[in-house]
């Protein structure tokens, strides 16, 4: 418009600035800093880094022809790199003038933040998160640590060491703690507080520098957990249960009947303003068999999982040859139970219940059992030993041993083992998280016309290839784990 109008535009010029960090001239930023687009792997003379070398002499800008190029040898202590280089240009009326060239390049350490963690030593960390649930299994961390890897949650982590109770991470800025904190809070149920430590201080120039530290616990509810709602709680949600089972836990738990399919979530402000504990854990499960099934309602749609309302006779597996001892009992696993099947439920009537929320209920009758899945354990005994076609990644943590001897260790295996299991029977378990292809695996057709259809797998469609960049010897890959 001002041009058309007759008036003279002064066009704006941008300034370039030298990187910080690699002294490339750049348009300024806040940091004053060229972040990196790529990383890559390259030896001393070897051709990925004479390639990385020509690229930036930006050689089309200057319009010369490379003829040649190749290194001249130097110091490997020297922190010098020379590469002679032979260009041709027209200069007159056709006349080609060539020259060689010997361009020197500096060795720089630690220029990226990655190099810089990696070689860090534990005491340079200036927040650290502190994640705890309690609990006697550690199920909880195995599916959040799914999650972390899935969005990268922990990228700026310079250090993940795990305990029994928990996993610690540690930052090197207090925002990316800050930052971690608030991601869990969106997948998990949990409080935090956070505290800081005076590390130096300089009257002078009036700085502090402090060691941060967030204590995060989630809640110690977990996905198929039996709970005695306290009577205030069962009153504020409309009189239910007081028996309910956990079927979904994310930043909300969701608890729900089994005698009348009514649900409800539960946020961890709701829960944290009158925390309660669960009466049995999922450690606690027994396995039935199921003698006849009842259906008592249509197939429902409950908060996005299906269930029905049936009456079972169902019998424990342990009591087959010594008693005649059948249970009769109400269950929302009738759309998937049938006369045969194997179920894992708690078994209430020899159970020795403790518990104080339990007491205040006077009159209150409790079922013989509560069925809470449904069992494939005697179909998998077939496919015992066998590698899956889906794989896991893991996160680079420094593991405790200090307390740990081979009995705690099997038992991580069993409860990873049991994670799996998990993810290959519910589908809603494994949406939120990223699983890859198993290249070891060779499917056998006689297998898997032997296993039929009822074992429940992961599809091949829902995984994804793993990218295998380099070595196996990156430290900062993560670790895979089937």
């Amino acid at each position: 418009m001002a041009q058309e109008a007759g008036m003279s535009v002064v066009h704006q010029t941008i300034g370039s600035v030298l990187c910080c960090k690699c002294g490339i001239p750049m348009q300024p930023n806040a940091a004053n800093m060229c972040p990196p687009k790529t990383r890559i792997k390259a030896e001393l003379e070897s051709k990925e880094l004479l390639t990385f070398c020509l690229k930036r002499l930006n050689l089309d800008k200057a319009k010369v022809t490379l003829v040649n190029a190749e290194f001249v040898w130097t110091e490997p202590h020297s922190k010098r790199i020379k590469v002679k280089l032979r260009i041709q240009k027209e200069v007159l009326h056709g006349a080609v003038l060539e020259q060689a060239y010997i361009v020197e390049y500096v060795v720089h350490h630690q220029m990226c933040d990655n190099c810089s963690r990696l070689q860090a030593n534990p005491d340079q960390w200036v927040a650290a998160v502190q994640l705890r649930q309690h609990v006697s299994h550690r199920r909880t961390f195995f599916y959040l640590e799914q999650l972390i890897l899935k969005h990268d949650a922990a990228g700026q982590a310079i250090r993940i060491k795990q305990l029994d109770h928990g996993i610690d991470f540690f930052f090197s800025n207090r925002s990316h703690g800050v930052k971690f904190v608030e991601f869990v809070g969106k997948v998990a149920p949990v409080r935090s507080r956070n505290d800081k430590e005076l590390v130096s201080h300089d009257s002078k120039s009036n700085t502090y520098n402090y060691k941060h530290t967030f204590s995060v616990e989630i809640c110690p509810i977990c996905r198929e957990d039996l709970i005695c709602l306290p009577p205030k709680v069962a009153i504020s949600l409309g009189n239910l249960g007081p028996l309910v089972i956990c079927t979904k836990v994310s930043n909300s738990i969701m608890l729900m009947d089994p005698n009348t399919l009514r649900y409800c979530f539960l946020d961890a402000d709701q829960y944290w303003r009158t925390p309660f504990q669960c009466l049995l854990s999922s450690r606690r499960l027994v396995e039935y068999i199921v003698l006849d099934v009842d259906n008592v309602s249509a197939e429902v749609n409950v908060a996005g999982s299906r269930y029905s309302l049936a009456d079972v006779q169902v019998a424990r597996v342990s009591d087959f040859g010594r008693n005649d001892t059948i249970f009769h009992i109400r269950t929302h696993l009738g759309h998937l139970l049938s006369p045969g099947d194997y179920a894992l439920g708690y078994d209430l009537y020899g159970a020795n219940l403790n518990d104080s929320e339990l007491d205040k209920y006077r009159g209150l009758i409790l079922p013989d059992a509560i069925l809470i899945k449904k069992s494939y354990e005697e179909k998998r005994q077939r496919k015992r030993g066998k590698p899956r076609a889906w794989k896991l990644k893991s996160l680079n943590m420094e593991v405790d041993d200090t307390a740990r001897g081979r009995g705690d260790q099997d038992k991580v295996n069993n409860e990873y083992e049991e994670f799996l299991r998990d993810l290959e029977e519910n589908p809603e378990l494994r949406f939120n998280i990223s699983l890859y292809r198993n290249k070891e695996y060779q499917p056998s057709e006689s297998a898997s016309m032997a296993d039929g259809d009822e074992l429940p797998s992961v599809p091949l469609d829902e995984l994804l290839a793993d990218l295998d960049l380099s070595d196996d010897d990156d430290a900062g890959s993560n670790n895979m784990r089937e």
